[in-house]
C-alpha cells in the first residue's frame, strides 16, 4: 500500500520514524513518502519536505511566516494528489494537519491520525473537524479515551510510542561510562539542559537556563540540542559559559544527568521514562503567553503532571523561570536533595500506565488491517 505521512516537528519525526519501520515490517510492498524529518527519511520514507521549513510556534512567529506556511500547505496538497496514497497518516501538528485531513477527505483518501492533537488542552472545538474528517484516531495517553468518548468519538489506544524508543535504547542508556566517553565528558556529574527544537523557543529559554551554570562548579552542563538548531546560534547564546553542546543525543544526555532543566513538551515525558529528575521550564513571547492563558484548559504544562493529575515536577513558566527559582528546584533534585526519590517514585507510576513496548508495531498492524477492511 501507499502511505503519505505528515509530521511537523522533532517529536513527530521520532514517532513517525518508528511507525515507518513498523509499516515496512508488516507490509513488504509499502511505499511511504513523508513531510517530516531526517529520522523518517533514515527509516525508509521518501522525504518530500523537512519540518524545519515550517516549524513555527507562537502567534508572532506564525503571523510573521504566514506566506511560507500557506506555500507549504499548497505544496503539500499537490504532493498528496500526485502520490495518490491509500491513506494519509497525520502526526499531531493540528494547525496544518487538520487542514490536510479536510482536503484528503474531499478527495476520498482515508485519514488516520497517529498521536491525537491535544484538543483537551485547548481548541476543544476542533473535535468537529476531527469527527468529520478523521477516519481513525490513535491516542497515546489513556485519559484521551474518556475525553473523546465524551464527544461521541471512538479512539484506539495501544500505548505510548515513547516507551518503544526508550526500550530500544535501554542497553545503551544503562552504560554510563560509554555515554560519557562518546560525548567527550570528564568524570564530573552532569546537569542536562533541553531548551527545545524551535529557534524562537531556544532564544527565549536557553539564556535563562544558562544563568544557573555558575552555581554548580562541581558539575558539568550538557545541552542536548536539536539538529535543526544552528550551532553558531548556540555558540552566540552560550558565550564563555562551560556548557557542552551535543546534537541528536537527547536520551543519552538524560540518562547520565543527575537532574535536568527541560523545556515543556514531549521531553518531559522522555525524562520521566528514563528516570531523570527534572525542572520543567517555559518562556515565550509575552503576547502569545497571555493569549494562551486565556484559552488553555489544563492545570499543568508538563505531561508528567498531566498524566498524574498533580504537581510532581516543578513547572517554572515565564517570569517564574528565573535564576533563583531554577537553582532552588535543582538543589532538591541533585544527589542529597529531598525531592529526588519522590519524583522517581512517581515516574514509576507513569511507566506502568503507558503500557508495554511494541506500540509502533501494534499501531502499524492495525492501520494495515483496518485499511484492508475499508477496501473490502
Amino acid at each position: 500500500m501507499r502511505y503519505f505521512i505528515i509530521a511537523g516537528e522533532a517529536s513527530g519525526d521520532l514517532h513517525g520514524a518508528n511507525l515507518v519501520r513498523s509499516l515496512r515490517k508488516h507490509d513488504e510492498d509499502a511505499e511511504i513518502v513523508c513531510r517530516g524529518g531526517d529520522l523518517m527519511a533514515a527509516a525508509g520514507a521518501k522525504l518530500l519536505a523537512h519540518y524545519r521549513t515550517t516549524a513555527f510556534m507562537g502567534l508572532r512567529a506564525v503571523l510573521t511566516n504566514m506566506r511560507k506556511l500557506a506555500a507549504g500547505m499548497n505544496e503539500c496538497r499537490k504532493q498528496i494528489i500526485g502520490f495518490s496514497p491509500d491513506v494519509l497518516i497525520l502526526i499531531d501538528y493540528p494547525g496544518v494537519n487538520l487542514k490536510m485531513a479536510a482536503f484528503a477527505r474531499k478527495h476520498g483518501i482515508p485519514v488516520y491520525y497517529y498521536i491525537s492533537p491535544k484538543i483537551w488542552a485547548w481548541k476543544e472545538s476542533r473535535i468537529k473537524a476531527i469527527k468529520r474528517d478523521v477516519t481513525r484516531m490513535y491516542s497515546i495517553f489513556p485519559f484521551e479515551i474518556e475525553f473523546y468518548a465524551k464527544h461521541g468519538f471512538n479512539v484506539e489506544y495501544f500505548g505510548n510510542p515513547l516507551v518503544d524508543e526508550v526500550d530500544r535504547k535501554r542497553s545503551l542508556l544503562g552504560d554510563r561510562g560509554y555515554i560519557y566517553e562518546e560525548l567527550g565528558l570528564d568524570d564530573r556529574p552532569v546537569i542536562g539542559m533541553l531548551a527545545g527544537s524551535r529557534v524562537h523557543e531556544v532564544k527565549k529559554i536557553l539564556p535563562a537556563m544558562l544563568a544557573v551554570t555558575g552555581y554548580y562548579p562541581d558539575y558539568q552542563f550538557v545541552l542536548a540540542a536539536s539538529e535543526n538548531i544552528d550551532h553558531d546560534l548556540l555558540k552566540s547564546l552560550i558565550g564563555s559559559r562551560p556548557v557542552k553542546v551535543v546534537y541528536g543525543k537527547t536520551y543519552e544526555v538524560l540518562a547520565i544527568s543527575e537532574a535536568a532543566l527541560v523545556k515543556s513538551g514531549t521531553s518531559t515525558l522522555e525524562a520521566a521514562l528514563i528516570g531523570t529528575p527534572q525542572v520543567v521550564c517555559y518562556r515565550g513571547d509575552r503576547i502569545s503567553y497571555l493569549l494562551a492563558r486565556m484559552v488553555v484548559n489544563v492545570r499543568f504544562i508538563s505531561l508528567v503532571n498531566l498524566l498524574l493529575d498533580k504537581e510532581v515536577v516543578k513547572e517554572l513558566i515565564q517570569d517564574n523561570m528565573n535564576e533563583m527559582s531554577m537553582v532552588k528546584e535543582l538543589n532538591t533534585l541533585i544527589k542529597g536533595g529531598w525531592k529526588r526519590d519522590v519524583v522517581r517514585k512517581h515516574y514509576a507510576e507513569i511507566r506502568a500506565m503507558l503500557g508495554e513496548p511494541g506500540v509502533s508495531d501494534r499501531v502499524a498492524a492495525d492501520i494495515i488491517e483496518s485499511l484492508k477492511e475499508l477496501k473490502r
